[in-house]
């Protein structure tokens, strides 16, 4: 195990109806103008805004709006954000929604006391200072609610980068399961298969003696398979939503990446695909996920892929040959994600293969290599996208 410092200072607040509460948490970590961020209509529809602006105004609080967040957020609402909290004198921003929301919520937090262009911030500059940041989360994914973490897209370059600081850490942040269960199936899927991922990137190491952090990852991974279908077979099953929603928090704050080297290819492999063509993250990662443990089997990482075809997904060792133990667990991996209704090639999200070129120039690869767990230059993205793209990924 390696040497780390652990830090997460967020305070959550975890049940239902604990949105009416926000309000007073606002005021408690000193804010008193305050910026409400959120998505779409839904927010609006649901009834949840006009209950957190009535909670904020119980407690005599200023607040003014700003909607319009999209999926893969973009930088122009940052932009606008920041300009808004500086004409208000925000001095507290309150996300009201998923990941995307949050992370536009970061980045204008980060934003408003920075001189420069916020963009600094997600081209290698870390964020010394940030307004701070409380959340009400209503979909179960990003883990952003408690993570040092914030992703944008460029609108003018497409590039779909990622700043991170303690000090994006969200002060509070408010989880109701229920407040999930109104999204449809395949946002909760998108979610889950985040969830997911968030696991598998820190899963998948080169460190040893990490025997802690691994069992814990097995842990989440057991639960998002055993959870995934009970609420895609009862969207209303509170207790599994609950128990989706509260993994999409621990695999992501990264309690249980300390002391590991992690990998995180499969998300700067996916990222592209979302900025490019705008499908959903979740989507384009059970496309990505199931063709990088692929490559990474044919290429000397098959000992903890066969690691967790046992642990996770029950296969039998093949002590013999352990590589086809790591092929049969890729392929239970693509038959959970396919039984949610998720993609599993180009195709099915829109992506063209003969843009394959093109993501690879935009990941900025050069002549180095991406990720910890087996090192991707060039050629391993090419190989990865073009299994991806369809034509050695078998039906489930």
């Amino acid at each position: 195990m390696r040497n780390f410092d652990f830090y997460s200072p967020t305070y959550f607040v975890f049940g239902k109806d604990r949105e009416a509460e926000t309000g007073r948490y606002v005021k408690r970590f000193g804010g008193s103008r305050v910026l409400v961020v959120y998505g779409g209509q839904s927010a609006k529809r649901s009834g949840l805004l006009d209950r957190i602006m009535a909670c904020l105004k119980e407690e005599n609080l200023y607040a003014v709006e700003l909607g319009g967040v999209k999926p893969n957020p973009r930088s122009g609402l940052v932009y606008e954000g920041i300009d808004l909290c500086r004409r208000e004198k925000i001095d507290f921003i309150l996300a009201v929604g998923g990941g995307s929301v949050i992370d536009t919520a970061k980045a204008i937090a980060i934003g408003v006391p920075y001189d420069g262009d916020f963009w600094d911030f997600f081209s290698g500059k870390v964020p010394e200072q940030a307004l701070p940041v409380g959340t009400v989360l209503t979909i179960a994914a990003s883990g952003s609610e408690g993570s040092p973490d914030s992703i944008i897209t460029n609108e003018k370059t497409l590039e779909k980068n990622g700043a991170e600081a303690d000090c994006l850490r969200p002060c509070f942040s408010v989880l109701d399961p229920a407040l999930t269960e109104s999204l449809p199936a395949y946002q909760t899927a998108c979610g889950i298969t985040d969830i997911m991922a968030h696991t598998f990137e820190r899963y998948f190491t080169n460190t040893p003696d990490v025997e802690v952090t691994d069992r814990m990852l097995e842990g989440v991974l057991l639960a998002m398979l055993h959870e995934g279908r009970r609420v895609m077979d009862d969207p209303h099953n509170y207790e599994a939503r609950a128990n989706i929603m509260w993994a999409g928090m621990v695999c992501h704050n990264d309690i249980m990446g300390v002391g590991r080297q992690q990998d995180w290819n499969s998300h700067h492999l996916e990222h592209v695909l979302s900025a490019k063509y705008d499908c959903a993250h979740g989507a384009g990662l059970a496309v990505i996920m199931p063709a990088w443990m692929h490559y990474c089997a044919e290429h000397g990482g098959e000992k903890r892929l066969a690691q967790m075809a046992v642990r996770v997904f029950g296969c039998q060792m093949d002590f013999d040959e352990p590589k086809r133990t790591a092929l049969e667990g890729i392929e239970a991996f693509r038959a959970f994600l396919r039984s949610i209704g998720m993609p599993l090639t180009f195709a099915e999200i829109g992506a063209d293969p003969a843009d394959i070129p093109e993501l690879v120039e935009m990941n900025h690869i050069g002549d180095g290599k991406t990720g910890g767990y087996i090192g991707l230059d060039k050629q391993a993205h090419f190989d990865i996208y073009n299994f991806a793209a369809g034509s050695c990924v078998p039906e489930t």
